[in-house]
């Protein structure tokens, strides 16, 4: 199992999963919600877009802008389940456990709090 640190090394070196960033409006919005609020909605996106065993739109339920966290799920290629199937190995069609989804959430937190830092 790769930690943190390694799976962000990974996405590093992806010319399409490393052109994510977040800009200045990202920042200040994550400092005017706080960083509680943004794991919040992290958890919530989650849990209604990802960890369904069937998604309808799956593939495409996930805005490349609009908020900070779409951003990092692109980024940390936990946009779609066919993306978490090829960087992680997730399967399809099985609803995301509570620990997967906290992994995912973990992942994202640190790509927003490392971009936070940039």
């Amino acid at each position: 199992m790769q930690t943190i640190d390694k799976a962000l090394e990974k996405l590093s070196k992806s010319n399409f999963r490393s052109s994510f960033h977040l800009n200045e409006n990202d920042k200040e919005y994550v400092k005017d919600k706080g960083i509680d609020a943004i794991r919040s909605h992290a958890a919530d996106f989650v849990s209604t877009r990802l960890a369904p065993a069937k998604i309808p739109n799956d593939g495409k339920q996930t805005p490349m802008h609009g908020h900070p966290v779409f951003k990092a799920q692109h980024a940390c290629a936990c946009c779609c389940r066919g993306c978490l199937n090829k960087w992680y190995k997730v399967p399809q069609g099985k609803e995301l456990t509570k620990v997967q989804q906290e992994k995912i959430i973990n992942l994202l937190m640190a790509w927003i709090e490392k971009e936070m830092n940039r």
